[in-house]
């Protein structure tokens, strides 16, 4: 008997539980200990709102696998396999999750998280878990460890940081994530693998819950709240560890995919462009990288004097555009025409928005 149906349901119920009635109480502490996210120049929002609406995302998402895989061990096999990769992967989320939990209750430089960022990047190719494969990127295909272990350690770190960067307005980062992750999952469900799949389920519906609470919640019902580094951090992790899984090539667990990396970062297209754009723009300009401004791709929508929701559905309709658009072609187009595509379209959107702000 197949029980993956069930591990679905109850990956899904207990996460749900969790954070629906765990979130309240969370909100009431933040509010009466005035833990709050303070405005600046990046920030859209002018008021104070709690800011740890993610630090939920990872104790429920923990407790919700745990309890699959208890499932699985009665109903199936009694024994749980905890491989390197899978230990690598607990150790560096705790790391990350730990770091985003002190910078948003008492505030970290950005040396120090990078730092952890960069720790927890390197492990990944040591515990196997890389990019090997281009799959005629540039013409390139297989390509060595060393190589490997710099593109990865590269983009672990710049997937996280685009993730945290663009969390600017309601639901923008959450969406984005889960829009991703419901992307790994049908992936990674399509080509036989269980596991993924119900981990993923299991921090969708962590957003999910969260979102209706960040987009839905009333700061002055104190019932809204952000998801602050510790949620965009973790997010951030997750999905670049599920994006480096599908994409490298071992056909000891997933079949050979010609578009494995194609697909897999057009999963994160939006806001990798977006970061890269940005800091193009910086050091055009001679501004500070990681200072503070407004330049991000909702803040630009929002000039032209749509409302946040409507930047929203839009930034989500873009991501989806992109996905459904490169997952087509990838089956008839080589992926180096598709990357230079999608950037042609990508550059023309902005300016275009540019000169909609201008007029």
């Amino acid at each position: 008997m197949n029980y993956t149906l069930i591990y679905y349901i109850l990956a899904f119920l207990i996460s749900f539980l969790f954070n629906f009635f765990t979130m309240p109480t969370l909100l009431k502490i933040c509010y009466k200990k005035r833990l709050y996210d303070v405005p600046d120049a990046r920030k859209v929002h002018k008021i104070l709102v709690p800011r740890l609406g993610g630090i939920l995302f990872l104790p429920s998402t923990l407790i919700a696998m745990s309890a699959v895989l208890m499932a699985r061990a009665a109903l199936v096999d009694n024994t749980i396999e905890l491989n390197q990769w899978t230990f690598i992967f607990l150790t560096g989320i705790f790391i990350i999750y730990i770091i985003g939990v002190l910078d948003d209750l008492i505030g970290l430089g950005a040396n120090i998280k990078f730092a952890v960022q960069l720790v927890t990047a390197l492990a990944f190719p040591l515990s196997g878990v890389y990019i090997n494969n281009l799959y005629g990127l540039f013409g390139i295909y297989e390509i060595p460890f060393y190589i490997g272990y710099f593109i990865t350690v590269f983009c672990t770190l710049f997937i996280i940081n685009a993730m945290n960067l663009i969390d600017g307005i309601d639901g923008l980062a959450s969406g984005i994530a889960a829009i991703a992750l419901t992307g790994y999952t049908i992936l990674f469900a399509t080509n036989g693998i269980e596991i993924y799949p119900i981990f993923c389920v299991s921090v969708i519906t962590a957003i999910l819950v969260f979102m209706y609470f960040n987009i839905f919640g009333d700061e002055k019902k104190q019932t809204k709240t952000f998801m602050g580094d510790t949620g965009s951090l973790t997010l951030g992790y997750i999905i670049s560890f599920l994006a480096i899984k599908y994409a490298m090539n071992n056909e000891n667990i997933l079949p050979y995919r010609p578009n494995a990396l194609l697909v897999s970062y057009s999963m994160l297209l939006i806001p990798v462009f977006d970061v890269a754009r940005v800091i193009l723009y910086r050091l055009r300009k001679h501004k500070p990288l990681f200072g503070a401004d407004k330049s991000h791709i909702h803040h630009k929508l929002l000039r032209t004097g749509m409302s946040q929701h409507k930047v929203l559905m839009t930034i989500y309709s873009i991501v989806l555009f992109f996905i459904v658009l490169n997952y087509v072609m990838s089956s008839v187009i080589n992926i180096t025409i598709i990357v230079v595509l999608d950037i042609i379209l990508w550059t023309s959107f902005n300016l275009w928005l540019d000169k909609k702000m201008k007029a």
